[in-house]
């Protein structure tokens, strides 16, 4: 027994080496600008950039990148392409957005964006990284979203906090009606503020889950018809994160959280939030063809009020 097991760790080791070998590692360094380190048990080049540009703060403590701030994508021999990317990127807030349309412009897909602190100062987000394909296709991709975030870095060295839009109006003044009739339902009005919910069904743990267990995308507006704000959270499936994501951002909406909300549910629905700046009307359009893509009409019955 113990010759066998011995005999399986061998032949693991070299399956790790021989995907390892077939990376051209060198090309990957000249195409990421960056020199990497191969992990020869696992198979897997890694290239790393610690996040020394900026000064983080965490609870009052000035955090050194290696606690935690560093930047990374780890290429590995794929099974159906010839290689295959993950990473994590560190950002601040304005760079986000670049980043993300960077990523998605250039074939890879984006998989999460969150926080790893609290009481973090400026506040730093994570995003995760995936893609397959052709070993320069991936590494020319990632140097991508590390070019974006670099020229965000240029034009303003330390991270903006905010958006830079105008201030909206004191009392909110949406116009329903416009927005009901783009939508095709009634949306749910408060004191000048509008707000819209579609569910999205799903089973967890055998009990149907819908709209007011909170699997659903909603999306609410304040401010006037000409300066509104819209926020609110898409509710996708894993195979629909990705087009949805390129269409908000396309039209310039701003992507601020992705993650999942629930474990053990069917299907697997991944949440993310957003928020934009213009027009209620322009604002409403952008959000229908998310809707749109990822085929969210009509899902189920629209909260009415």
């Amino acid at each position: 027994m113990k010759q066998i097991f011995t005999t399986v760790l061998a032949f693991i080791a070299f399956v790790y080496v021989s995907a390892a070998a077939e990376l051209n590692t060198a090309r990957i360094d000249e195409l990421t600008g960056l020199k990497g380190k191969m992990n020869e048990k696992e198979g897997v080049y890694k290239v790393t950039i610690p996040r020394n540009d900026v000064k983080v703060v965490v609870d009052g403590w000035t955090m050194p990148p290696f606690m935690g701030l560093g930047t990374w994508a780890a290429f590995t021999k794929g099974v159906h392409t010839e290689a295959m990317v993950m990473g994590d990127t560190v950002l601040f807030e304005d760079e986000v957005n670049a980043a993300m349309s960077a990523a998605l412009d250039n074939g890879l897909s984006v998989t999460a964006l969150h926080n790893h602190f609290f009481f973090d100062q400026p506040k730093v987000y994570f995003m995760h990284i995936e893609g397959e394909g052709t070993a320069d296709k991936l590494a020319g991709a990632v140097r991508k979203v590390y070019d974006a975030i670099k020229q965000t870095r240029a034009a303003n060295p330390q991270p903006k906090d905010s958006f830079g839009a105008n201030a909206l109006p004191d009392k909110n003044s949406i116009s329903a009606d416009p927005l009901n009739k783009i939508f095709a339902m009634k949306g749910e009005e408060n004191n000048g503020m509008v707000k819209f919910s579609i569910g999205r069904p799903a089973t967890m743990h055998g009990v149907k889950i819908d709209n007011a267990m909170g699997v659903n995308t909603w999306m609410a507006f304040a401010g006037s018809d000409d300066n509104a704000v819209v926020d609110g959270d898409f509710a996708v499936t894993e195979d629909e994160l990705q087009p949805v994501l390129k269409s908000l951002l396309k039209e310039k909406i701003n992507i601020v959280a992705i993650h999942q909300h629930m474990t053990h549910e069917e299907p697997r629905i991944m949440f993310f939030h957003y928020w934009g700046r213009g027009s209620a009307k322009d604002l409403a359009q952008a959000i229908k063809g998310g809707f749109l893509i990822g085929g969210l009409l009509g899902v189920s019955s629209p909260l009415q009020n």
